[in-house]
């Protein structure tokens, strides 16, 4: 069965690598079926590293939860003026109902033991009726017509009190127009089949793809701090001190003595470059370097290898720090990670720029569309980190609560805005500030 290696909401470049290079190592080390996932859009930034490697987006997989596709059976469908013999012998073989469609694929009804018995102790006299004439009616005219109907892409939780309810064994799975698709029996609706999971770049329930709790969790490769998400059976867990979840995909690849492709390794070192800032992070960690400079020989070739990480690593940035074409909703969604801290749920949101002039002036509206993320989410606050990737300083943007805004521990710079020198890393210097003040 399929494994899925996703990221976290609103995927970032360290998200979209980690989940290729790991899905690639879990195919080449273990010979399983993994795919790279996204739970998001691609931003710009790694959009321009699949591009600049020639690497295919991953899929999108923006729910988990099992859909009536996955539980529904394609039974050769019969027309309405099929005999009634020939939907029996289908049932027989199939050993379930025998589906009864129009011309244009839409359903009619099933053909059960059930519809078959009504049919026939209503409208023949059992004592005399000939067989042959018995099984040579219309199918029809013999089908349960009131089947509920499901559709593919549904959720199989979202209507299984209506399964539990129904007293019938079968029910429609139809298409987005309501076009036949299979059929599904309550017992597949009870036990469905769980999409099995691997999460890379986060470890938290409300960062995770939706459906997460009705998934098969396998395992959690991450370098964030440990946040809420449970599980039935134990799992491999893996969470270690490094500035980017590419460095330790990489390390896993040098154990196991598998050498990337060039995309591979390029898409690699793009979550490395990306998450630490080109090495100018406080995250960054000498296993970032050396596993950087490891997977740009790969990428590049040995040859002139630390100039071309350099020159690849600023065009890389460049790349995420152009908003000028993008929404101030884009802005404060792209990026964005929700935390809790006891009952205080809040969001952070994180843009790049090479000035802070590109963006002041759209301050009104950046504080707008916060306040509109925050009631839209049920948020205490919102806030937007802006990091000047040239200056390695940052502002926060911050609606909410006045109560949460008065205890911000920076300079104010204006109406909702702090200076925050220094500051580049949102999980190494924002967060843990905000949780110190926030817990304490």
């Amino acid at each position: 069965m399929t494994i899925y290696v996703v990221g976290h909401k609103n995927p970032d470049t360290d998200s979209i690598g980690s989940a290729v290079g790991y899905a690639w190592l879990l195919r080449e080390r273990d010979g399983v079926s993994a795919v790279a996932a996204r739970a998001g859009s691609i931003n710009a930034q790694s959009r321009f590293a699949l591009d600049y490697f020639g690497v295919p987006a991953p899929v999108l997989l923006e729910d988990a939860a099992p859909r009536f596709a996955s539980v529904a059976r394609h039974i050769e469908p019969l027309s309405p003026d099929t005999p009634l013999y020939a939907a029996w012998q289908l049932s027989a073989k199939e050993q379930r109902a025998a589906p009864i469609v129009d011309a244009d694929g839409r359903p009619v009804g099933l053909v059960t033991g059930q519809s078959v018995f009504a049919y026939l102790s209503q409208r023949l006299d059992m004592t005399y009726a000939v067989f042959g004439k018995l099984i040579n009616v219309p199918c029809g005219e013999a089908c349960e017509r009131d089947v509920p109907r499901f559709p593919a892409t549904d959720r199989i939780s979202d209507h299984r009190e209506v399964a539990i309810r129904d007293q019938r064994d079968d029910f429609w799975v139809v298409d987005g127009e309501g076009r036949y698709v299979g059929i599904c029996k309550r017992a597949d609706m009870l036990r469905p089949p769980h999409l099995k999971l691997v999460l890379v770049d986060h470890n938290e329930a409300s960062q995770a793809v939706n459906g997460l709790a009705e998934a098969e969790l396998l395992e959690v490769l991450d370098h964030h701090r440990i946040g809420t998400i449970s599980t039935t059976m134990p799992i491999n867990f893996h969470v270690d001190v490094v500035g980017s979840c590419a460095t330790l995909v990489s390390e896993r690849m040098r154990i196991a003595r598998l050498t990337p492709t060039p995309e591979i390794a390029g898409m690699l070192l793009s979550g490395i470059l990306s998450d630490t800032l080109l090495f100018n992070s406080p995250t960054t960690t000498p296993r970032d370097r050396a596993s950087a400079m490891w997977l740009a020989w790969h990428a590049f070739g040995v040859e002139g290898a630390e100039q071309k990480l350099q020159e690849f690593g600023e065009a890389l940035l460049r790349a995420g720090a152009d908003i000028s074409g993008r929404s101030a909703e884009d802005i404060v969604r792209a990026d964005l990670k929700e935390f809790e801290a006891g009952a205080t749920r809040f969001g952070i949101s994180q843009v790049e720029v090479t000035n802070f002039a590109t963006i002041y002036h759209r301050m009104p509206e950046i504080r707008q569309a916060l306040q509109h993320l925050q009631e839209q989410r049920s948020l205490h606050f919102a806030a937007l980190m802006i990091t000047d990737i040239v200056e390695n300083n940052s502002l926060l943007v911050c609606t909410g609560e006045p109560r949460y805004l008065e205890r911000m521990p920076f300079s104010r710079k204006g109406q909702g805005v702090w200076e925050m020198p220094g500051v580049v890393s949102r999980k190494k210097q924002l967060l843990p500030t905000l949780l110190g003040v926030l817990q304490g």
